[in-house]
């Protein structure tokens, strides 16, 4: 709640006319924190993500398309719940916290591709290798996943199992285009690059989804974000919006 709060005061000023008072809230946050990357892209960034193009017009862009495509798509929903119910006991969808906008945790919820366990199965892992040798790291699904269902295995493959993050976008917690969410584990895999993902929502779709989703090396996962955070515009993800259904129908990186 008070991450919430922070972000509304984050926003509802000018980044220029931050007092002390704010400032250090926001700081308390963690959102201004130690901020190493290059100034230029850091520069960017921060006017871009606290722009009133960022903040509204996005915003209800994400609340209208979302809102559509959920009304679209819920017979075609209805029916893959039905298909995932059938393809093992367990519930239709799968819930984890996942990393928002300035650190704000929320729940991702998913389609249901693994059999179901108890505890659930974690669908992402991070050894202690990966941890201490970012630039070694490849934070890859594996091509084949005895946990995965086997229709679970189509939704992954065509990324039908994302679709009941519409809701995530509608209720803001996710954006139709940003960083791929991440979980906490992976904060130290971005290194000095974090403040880059934090500074936007993230999305159902991004620049890492089009450029091969985890064919990419995780190092260049984290330049994209930053790129993505230096460059953003409405025509941008726009952009993406477009190059994303080629991508999904290669298949490209999907497991």
């Amino acid at each position: 709640m008070a991450g919430r709060n922070t972000v509304s005061i984050a926003e509802t000023v000018e980044l220029e006319s931050l007092n002390s008072d704010v400032a250090a809230l926001v700081q308390r946050s963690a959102i201004l924190y130690t901020w190493r990357p290059t100034q230029a892209y850091l520069a960017s960034s921060l006017q871009r993500a606290f722009s009133f193009r960022y903040k509204v017009l996005k915003r209800a862009l994400d609340i209208v398309l979302s809102s559509l495509l959920l009304a679209v798509l819920l017979p075609f929903g209805l029916v893959i719940a039905l298909l995932v119910a059938l393809s093992s006991p367990g519930p239709v969808f799968y819930c984890e916290e996942r990393i928002g906008r300035f650190r704000v945790p929320f729940r991702i919820i998913k389609f249901r591709s693994m059999y179901f366990s108890r505890p659930p199965a974690k669908v992402l892992d991070i050894s202690m290798a990966q941890r201490n040798v970012r630039h070694a790291s490849r934070y890859a699904k594996r091509g084949y996943d005895p946990r995965i269902t086997p229709v679970g295995r189509v939704l992954r493959r065509l990324s039908l199992d994302e679709l009941p993050q519409l809701w995530n976008v509608l209720m803001g917690d996710m954006s139709l285009v940003g960083p791929r969410p991440i979980v906490k584990a992976e904060r130290i895999l971005y290194g000095r690059y974090l403040p880059y993902y934090d500074l936007f929502c993230p999305g159902i779709t991004g620049l890492w989804q089009v450029s091969g989703r985890s064919d990419v090396e995780y190092d260049r996962r984290v330049l994209l974000d930053r790129e993505y955070a230096s460059r953003w515009s409405c025509r941008l993800d726009f952009a993406i919006l477009a190059r994303t259904i080629p991508a999904v129908i290669s298949m490209r990186g999907a497991y």
